[in-house]
Formats: structure tokens, C-alpha cells, sequence
């Protein structure tokens, strides 16, 4: 059963909904913090994969690495080989608007990306593709009953973390009201799409471009608790 990513024979060892941050630091945090009779899934690029329970229900949790190309690797061996049926992405995000500020979480209704992945994949033409209705109903029911407040609204999927104009975010707020950035989304959700799959995403704001506040790297590892809450009391 061994995936060119995922060197794992047994594909029991996988529950059916997978939490994907993109720091593999992150995935490792989650398995030691939240999760019970947890099981490491060393998988071939050494992004590392936990699964345990939470509440007595089975969870993975699994690094993607950073941008398109490595979560939509990842996810589509899970997807299409591992028998996962949902996949929530937690990761963080940049602020494109002063209503949300650091450490605030953001559920993606769907992302824009300029990116050619959907269409190079043979899966849309569209520059945007929803999150899956269902997984983002249960994230909002979860995010009530634990008493987090959620942002909700449209994200940007980007390939380019530093471009040579910064101000560019002004007018991808203002053309596609895509509230902050990420890089992986756009191409889950592709894949989700391609094969009959579920896909969300629950982002923290680690940064804002408008007011230049930043989280350090150590925060964004182990301090964007609410979101991880959110996304398993969500299963």
C-alpha cells in the first residue's frame, strides 16, 4: 500500500478524516497534546503522521509541507490510496483586512488562487473552488460549542510568499474579497473535487498586512490552539 510520499503498508492505520497543518512540528504537537494512544506514521519525506483518538474517535494528523505542490501530493495519496474521506487543513494565514487581527480563526467558504493547479489537473477553469458545505457546517457547530468566535469568508491561495510588490493585496481584496493568504487550499480543494472527497480549512491569522503585526515562529507551532480545538471537536 506504500505511496511514493507515504511509506506506510497498512492503510488501517489512517482514520477516515486527517488534520493537515502544514508544519510537520505542528502535526507533532497536536498527537502530544490533544490525542490518546497515539501511533506514529513515518511517511517517505519525512513530513511524519500521528494517529490517535480524541474523545474515543480515531484522528490523523499529518504534515503537507509548504505551498500547492506538497499538499497536493499528500492529500491526493490520502484521498485516493489511504481511503481518508476528510481532510481539514490548520494552518496560518496573513491578514488582508483590518477586521481580522492576529490569532483570530478563519474558515475558508473557498479560496482564490491565481495558481494553474485545478486546471493543469484536468479538474476546473475556475480561479476559485469551494470548501466542502458539509465539513464547514460541522467547524461552525463546533466553533459555537466550544464558545470561539469564527470568521468565515474567502482566502487567498498563493504560489509566492514574497513578492516584489507587497501592496498587492490591496487589490486581490479589492477584486476577489479574499480576506488573507495562505498557500495550500486551493489545491486541496481540487483535489477534494477530483475524487468525490471533503475538504476545509480553519486558518489562525499569524500576520497582518495592514497592521504589521507577526506571531514568531514558536507561536505559530504551539500557540494557535483554538483552531486545532475547533477542528477536532468538529469529527
Amino acid at each position: 500500500m506504500s505511496t511514493p510520499h507515504i511509506g506506510l503498508e497498512d492503510k488501517t492505520l489512517v482514520a477516515k478524516t486527517v488534520l493537515m497543518p502544514g508544519d510537520p512540528l505542528r502535526a507533532k504537537f497536536i498527537a502530544e497534546t490533544f490525542l490518546k494512544d497515539v501511533v506514529q506514521i513515518n511517511t517517505v519525506r519525512n513530513m511524519f503522521g500521528y494517529t490517535g483518538t480524541y474523545k474515543g474517535k480515531k484522528v490523523t494528523v499529518m504534515g503537507s509541507g509548504m505551498g500547492m505542490p506538497s499538499i497536493g501530493i499528500y492529500s491526493y495519496e490520502l484521498f485516493k490510496f489511504y481511503d481518508v474521506e476528510n481532510i481539514i487543513r490548520i494552518g496560518s494565514a496573513g491578514s488582508y483586512t483590518k477586521d481580522l487581527n492576529v490569532y483570530d480563526v478563519l474558515l475558508a467558504t473557498d479560496a482564490y488562487s491565481e495558481s494553474s493547479f485545478a486546471k493543469t489537473m484536468g479538474v476546473s477553469e475556475s480561479n476559485v473552488l469551494p470548501a466542502t458545505l458539509l465539513l464547514n457546517d460541522n467547524l461552525k457547530a463546533s466553533a459555537k460549542k466550544l464558545g470561539y468566535k469564527l470568521h468565515e469568508g474567502r482566502i487567498h491561495s498563493s504560489d509566492v510568499f514574497y513578492r516584489v510588490n507587497p501592496d498587492d493585496y490591496k487589490k486581490i481584496l479589492s477584486d476577489y474579497n479574499a480576506l488573507a493568504v495562505e498557500m495550500e487550499s486551493f489545491a486541496l480543494f481540487a483535489n477534494a473535487k477530483a475524487l468525490g472527497k471533503n475538504a476545509a480549512c480553519l486558518l489562525t491569522i499569524s500576520d497582518s498586512f495592514v497592521t504589521s503585526d507577526v506571531t514568531t515562529p514558536e507561536e505559530r507551532q504551539t500557540s494557535f490552539t483554538k483552531m486545532m480545538e475547533i477542528a477536532l471537536e468538529s469529527i
